[in-house]
């Protein structure tokens, strides 16, 4: 997606926007690797999940999607903090028990979206950044 003017001002202006944008870019970026959705915002009251994705190995991949404007203080890697990871991990487990996903293998999946100055997602993907 290529954002241009007006719309990419306001994108970069609006964290809500610009979060979802994001959300939406990396969505995209694992359909393409041949995943699909399983859900979008899982929330619980120990965690939330930005994405949950089924790869094409049977894996249930737990993503995490940070997005940025820029990173010209902190990189964005930095705000998945172990307490962050903690919160994903019990969130999962209660995913995979509601679910009966048990057999399943698990991985968990942080991916940065930056747009660049055409607008375009410019996407990191840390494909097991942590473990359960």
């Amino acid at each position: 997606m290529f954002l241009i003017g007006k719309k990419q001002r306001k994108l970069l202006s609006d964290a809500a926007l610009l979060g979802r944008w994001g959300q939406k870019q990396c969505e995209k970026f694992f359909k393409a690797k041949g995943c699909k959705t399983l859900t979008k915002n899982f929330s619980c009251r120990t965690g939330e999940i930005d994405l949950i994705m089924a790869a094409s190995d049977g894996t249930v991949v737990f993503v995490e999607v940070k997005t940025r404007k820029n990173e010209n203080y902190v990189d964005a890697e930095a705000a998945v903090t172990p307490a962050k990871k903690q919160r994903m991990k019990k969130a999962a487990n209660l995913f995979v028990k509601k679910h009966k996903l048990d057999n399943l293998p698990l991985r968990f999946d942080v991916v940065v979206v930056i747009p660049d100055e055409n607008g375009k997602a410019q996407i990191r993907h840390y494909e097991n950044a942590f473990t359960p």
